[in-house]
């Protein structure tokens, strides 16, 4: 089997296609939660902290200066903010995640039907048995 036509049967599987999709609504989900955490959250969260903006609250290490050759030097920080911005985020979808399994585990969670009974030869054959066992 050539590679190419390998690779198709691959990617044409019904799995990596799902994946494929769910790959690409996360990305979206993830734009979604990104926007509400940063737009719609923090700035109240914020407001009520004294008007602070956590998308550039930082920890200053080095203050920004000037080198011997007067070329600028950017200060180095810890980005404080941002990184409780993404903690946030992750919450937001660990908890939509958590959502959809549990609906997903409510909805798979029907009674298994019982295995059926065995088939007729088998019966036949267990009468068998118990005769020549007599």
């Amino acid at each position: 089997m050539g590679m190419i036509s390998e690779f198709k049967e691959f990617a044409m599987r019904g799995n990596v296609i799902d994946l494929a999709v769910g790959v690409v609504i996360g990305a979206a989900f993830g734009k979604i939660v990104t926007a509400l955490v940063e737009k719609v959250i923090m700035p109240p969260i914020g407001l009520l902290l004294g008007g602070v903006d956590f998308s550039k609250w930082v920890w200053v290490l080095k203050e920004a200066s000037v080198d011997a050759a007067g070329n600028p030097v950017p200060a180095v920080g810890i980005g404080v903010g941002e990184f409780l911005n993404a903690i946030v985020q992750f919450v937001i979808v660990a908890f939509a995640i958590f959502m959809l399994v549990k609906a997903i585990n409510r909805i798979s969670r029907r009674e298994a039907p019982p295995p059926p009974g065995p088939t007729e030869e088998v019966l036949l054959l267990r009468e068998i048995r118990d005769s020549l066992k007599r």
